[in-house]
């Protein structure tokens, strides 16, 4: 089991944050500028924005990294967990809640290690003066059962439009585990700020606020404070789903993609009592991140769908005025999207694990 906790290999932080500009993209708004963020880095997971301007990215081994605005110097934050870095967990997404200027707390999902292997788990620190270092990091949920696959963690954390969090879970590659209302796995868990249960199905695990998730490596809440998440499907069946408490997504009883062998998947496409997807993708995109457009900087994408494709390198836009037909942004820069992000004045952010590094797309 190979555990990391945040350090500086060497006492050497070889990750750069001076903006660079790079060639536009073509967009079908025209092209539009690439500015590159910071590089340099190491299974780059999730990106957050706090608001003096600086920007937190995690990597997937253990670092959280504090980048100070376009151009400035980067530290690693100290005060990290432990996590489990085996297969596709590790050190996973980072979210800045709202009231950040008075509370000063940052959460974090990852691979938490344990007994028997590694589970999916939320914690909380609180971020020093200097942003160097978290101070009273805490769990808030933890999947009570271990699993010693390295496989399908989620994880997103998103904070809901009245300060709850909504966190999502993966089945970690046991499928049926999806359909037990018992278990954390498969399921988006519905959580108070300080971790508490805020149960929608009746019998379930305490937080369970929706099921039959596969792996949903994308989480976001529109405008309207609706949540939403993209998950992998196997071959085929990739999924963008809009959630609602105490629904069913069907996992593994229902989808639109075929197992790696070839062979049918559970029932077919559709079962009594179990959502269909908004939208899917066939082939699998692997899709990662998730973020639903203000308006704000590109007013003609107010209320488009964004999420990266891990497989074929490209930034997702799907157009819900028009089926949620998709365009595809893609360039040299956008090898393997982890997640995708609105800044703060509307401009689009994206890392990419190919190369190591995030982008803005601005006008």
């Amino acid at each position: 089991m190979r555990l990391f906790a945040g350090l500086i290999l060497g006492g050497v932080l070889a990750v750069h944050g001076v903006a660079r500009a790079e060639a536009p993209v073509e967009t079908s708004l025209g092209k539009l500028q690439l500015t590159t963020m910071a590089t340099g880095l190491t299974e780059p997971w999730g990106l957050a924005f706090l608001p003096d301007g600086s920007f937190l990215i995690t990597e997937r081994e253990g670092r959280l990294l504090r980048f100070s605005g376009s151009g400035g110097a980067v530290a690693a934050v100290q005060g990290v967990p432990e996590v489990y870095a085996e297969g596709q967990g590790g050190l996973l997404d980072v979210m800045i809640p709202r009231d950040f200027a008075q509370t000063r707390h940052v959460f974090l999902t990852y691979a938490r290690p344990v007994a028997g292997g590694g589970v999916t788990t939320l914690g909380r620190g609180t971020l020093s003066a200097d942003g160097t270092g978290l101070t009273g990091f805490t769990v808030l949920f933890s999947d009570p059962v271990p699993d010693p696959s390295g496989r399908h963690f989620g994880s997103r954390v998103v904070e809901a439009a009245d300060g709850s969090l909504f966190v999502t879970s993966g089945e970690r590659g046991s499928a049926d585990l999806a359909q037990d209302p018992a278990l954390a796995k498969g399921k988006v868990i519905h959580l108070s700020r300080e971790g508490s249960p805020l149960t929608a199905i009746n019998g379930a695990l305490g937080g369970v606020h929706s099921m039959g998730h596969r792996n949903p490596q994308g989480a976001a809440v529109d405008g309207a404070g609706q949540l939403w998440v993209v998950e992998h499907g196997a071959q085929g069946g990739d999924e963008l789903n809009r959630v609602e408490a105490g629904s069913n997504y069907g996992w593994p009883v229902i989808s639109f993609g075929k197992d790696y062998d070839d062979s049918k998947i559970g029932v077919g496409t559709e079962a009594e009592g179990m959502e269909q997807p908004v939208h899917y993708w066939d082939p699998s995109i692997a899709p990662s991140g998730l973020m639903i457009h203000s308006g704000r900087m590109f007013p003609e994408w107010q209320g488009d769908v964004f999420t990266g494709s891990l497989k074929f390198d490209y930034v997702s836009r799907l157009n819900p005025d028009d089926g949620y037909a998709e365009e595809r942004i893609e360039g040299p820069e956008t090898g393997r999207v982890r997640d995708v992000r609105e800044g703060p004045d509307g401009a689009i952010w994206f890392l990419s694990v190919g190369n190591g590094a995030v982008y803005r797309m601005s006008r």
